[in-house]
């Protein structure tokens, strides 16, 4: 009786938390942290693109480099959404696929994604304020990472001062004039590389070139000690986000080019969203019609315990965070069923038991221990299903099996614990009290003559 009251006081609470995160539809803000429904690119539309290294097809390319470039591909993706809800994952040897939902513009989304990022400040030489304007946008040759070996005739290779590596803070701001600038701060050991560059150049002209292709040209007017400095080049309040995130994140290890894209419209996600949804009210409705019609008082408890099932596993999507895709959905409606077939063996057991004339409370225990070892190995079953699935989803990109994979597992784990505690708890806090053979009918046994 102490076990069960303990289990009481530990449920209730569970229960409101749970239910104070599933139930808004607004965000939920704690602290820095926004709690709410992330919704993948299948249902609020978005991009989806498949990246491939822009090597040849013979060039070895070491799994490290690969990982690398997943992580800065995500940082950047997540940077220009400004949540975590970009799916990047490794398909195969040299390929990425980017899941981007709720992209607005794919094709500046893309374009930030794919180039490579590598920034290099570059030493211009004495050119008029004409010529260094001429040079914005123009492709030019630099001594980084090596001299290139087929330089055309008459082609000047270019110094390297300092590269995008050395930066340390990058942000976006306006300075006087209202202009958009990408302002930085280098480390300590290149700040003093920068003061003897600037400090013995005054009126060079210093390039800024993102993957050799200048964006502006400035001259070098003063002496620059302090390590801080601004990109400019009549930037949007975008462009100048978009490059800060690329700076932000470093450069790419290995190239990186599109092979294909596509866009999803968000009206497609929506209705596939609503389908979802009424597919799964409706099987969970019958659930509930069913397990109410045939096992009577226990399966209205039962009934009752899935509904916290529910609450607890929508409320694990948003705090942990999942996002959503339609195959996650799948998955969440099947486990669902997975919850109801724990209760079903334990009731039968516990029928058994009834009918061999135990006590109410005696065939509860009796029903559950006769049946863990059923629930114990079909739910284990299913989890290292869901463990290949997610595995095979990760090795190859497939995001959907994963997705469904991640919520079923997810959702087979909720429902052990809503079997071994919750439901139990439920039963043996409302039946222990009442004579069985009095009410036969209430648990769906005839009554004895």
């Amino acid at each position: 009786m102490s076990n069960r009251k303990s289990n009481l006081i530990f449920i209730i609470p569970l229960i409101i938390v749970a239910l104070w995160v599933a139930l808004p539809t607004s965000p939920i803000h704690l602290g820095e942290r926004e709690i709410m429904t992330h919704l993948g690119l299948d249902l609020v539309g978005g991009v989806q693109a498949l990246l491939e290294a822009d090597l040849p097809e013979d060039a070895e390319i070491d799994e490290a480099s690969m990982e690398t470039a997943r992580t800065i591909m995500e940082s950047r993706a997540n940077g220009l959404l400004g949540v975590g809800e970009a799916v990047v994952q490794i398909a195969g040897d040299r390929r990425i696929v980017v899941e981007l939902p709720g992209a607005t513009d794919p094709e500046a989304a893309l374009a930030v994604l794919g180039e490579t990022g590598q920034l290099e400040f570059v030493d211009l030489g004495q050119l008029t304020s004409e010529q260094s304007l001429a040079m914005e946008g123009a492709t030019i040759v630099t001594d980084y990472p090596a001299p290139p070996e087929d330089v055309p005739a008459g082609t000047t290779v270019l110094h390297t001062v300092m590269t995008g590596s050395s930066l340390e803070q990058v942000g976006v701001q306006q300075n006087r004039l209202g202009e958009w600038t990408v302002a930085f701060q280098l480390d300590d050991e290149t700040r003093d590389i920068f003061a003897k560059y600037t400090s013995e150049n005054l009126g060079s002209s210093l390039a800024i070139v993102l993957d050799k292709r200048v964006i502006s040209a400035p001259q070098v007017n003063t002496a620059i000690l302090t390590g801080s400095g601004s990109i400019t080049g009549n930037f949007t309040a975008q462009s100048a986000n978009d490059l800060a995130v690329q700076l932000r994140y470093g450069s790419l290890p290995i190239p990186l080019k599109i092979v294909e894209s596509r866009t999803i419209g968000p009206s497609l996600g929506q209705d596939s969203l609503q389908k979802s949804l009424v597919a799964g009210f409706i099987g969970l409705a019958f659930v509930v019609v069913f397990m109410g019609a045939y096992y009577r008082l226990p399966g209205l408890l039962a009934n009752l315990a899935l509904l916290v099932y529910v609450a607890i596993t929508f409320a694990l999507f948003k705090l942990i965070p999942i996002t959503l895709t339609l195959p996650g959905i799948a998955g969440f409606v099947l486990s669902i069923g997975v919850a109801v077939d724990a209760n079903i063996l334990i009731f039968e057991r516990m029928k058994e038991e009834l009918r061999e004339s135990r006590r109410l409370n005696q065939a509860i225990d009796a029903g559950w221990a006769r049946a863990w070892p059923s629930i114990r190995d079909s739910n284990l079953s299913t989890l290292i299903t869901c463990a290949i699935l997610f595995w095979f989803g990760s090795a190859f990109g497939a995001s959907v099996v994963k997705g469904f994979a991640v919520t079923l597992a997810l959702g087979v784990g909720v429902s052990l614990f809503t079997a071994i505690v919750v439901t139990r708890s439920f039963l043996h806090l409302t039946l222990d009290n009442i004579q069985f053979l009095d009410h036969p009918r209430w648990f769906g046994l005839k009554e004895t003559p």
